[in-house]
């Protein structure tokens, strides 16, 4: 079973997410929050796998509450729901430990679908849609790992380590990477279990967002 605690100010939409989890025979709701204060500390009293992480909310918001529970329960999971409107709130929720996002208004099959994949241990379904998150603050970004500050943990990798971890920040999935870079989908597979613990990042997200933040990717650039 995939336990998970729904975290949204609004409890119509808490009670739709309850009623779509409910109805799986391998997700069960251990709790509901409408804050990110009660959501730190439930999770901390139910342990769950997945946290269905609203972003503003009253008391502490969405991205400290992510941060909180990262930090405490390293095996928990956070996924974040935005809107396209808050783009950059996403993002610093990403970088604060979730380990995905997805649209409010995305379909209940994707919705379930990203509360699995996120339960593994990888990011959510939908790759690109980091990307153009990511590109919309190329601003931001250092275009480039001499304009950057050097990261330690960059220099941790073999270079087809930052191969794959490069092609990884276009958004592409295991199989694309392996017909880009001419491997097997099994090697690329090791290299992603690998690269993941060099850099001490909790899922693909991440390594995605560190890429960007580096320099080893840059916005737009194919």
């Amino acid at each position: 079973m995939i336990k998970i605690l729904i975290v949204d100010d609004e409890q119509l939409l808490r009670l739709g997410f309850r009623m779509i989890f409910e109805a799986e025979p391998d997700l069960e709701v251990v709790g509901e929050a409408g804050d990110g204060t009660e959501a730190v500390r439930l999770a901390g009293e139910t342990r769950p796998d997945v946290v269905v992480m609203d972003i503003r909310m009253p008391r502490a918001n969405g991205i400290e509450a992510t941060r909180q529970i990262a930090a405490e329960l390293p095996a928990a999971r956070v996924l974040v729901l935005t809107t396209f409107d808050l783009d950059e709130y996403a993002f610093a929720a990403l970088r604060a430990g979730a380990s995905g996002f997805l649209l409010k208004n995305a379909e209940p099959a994707q919705l379930l679908s990203a509360i699995r994949t996120v339960a593994s241990g990888d990011a959510v379904v939908a790759p690109r849609i980091t990307r153009r998150l990511l590109e919309r603050f190329a601003g931001q970004l250092p275009v480039s790992l001499e304009d950057s500050a050097p990261d330690p943990r960059i220099a941790r990798l073999t270079g087809r380590e930052r191969e794959v971890l490069a092609e990884m920040a276009k958004g592409l999935s295991n199989a694309e990477i392996a017909a880009r870079l001419i491997l097997s989908e099994a090697t690329v597979k090791t290299h992603v279990g690998r690269i993941l613990p060099k850099l001490g990042l909790r899922g693909r997200v991440q390594a995605v967002v560190l890429a960007y933040e580096t320099g080893l990717a840059v916005p737009g650039r194919e």
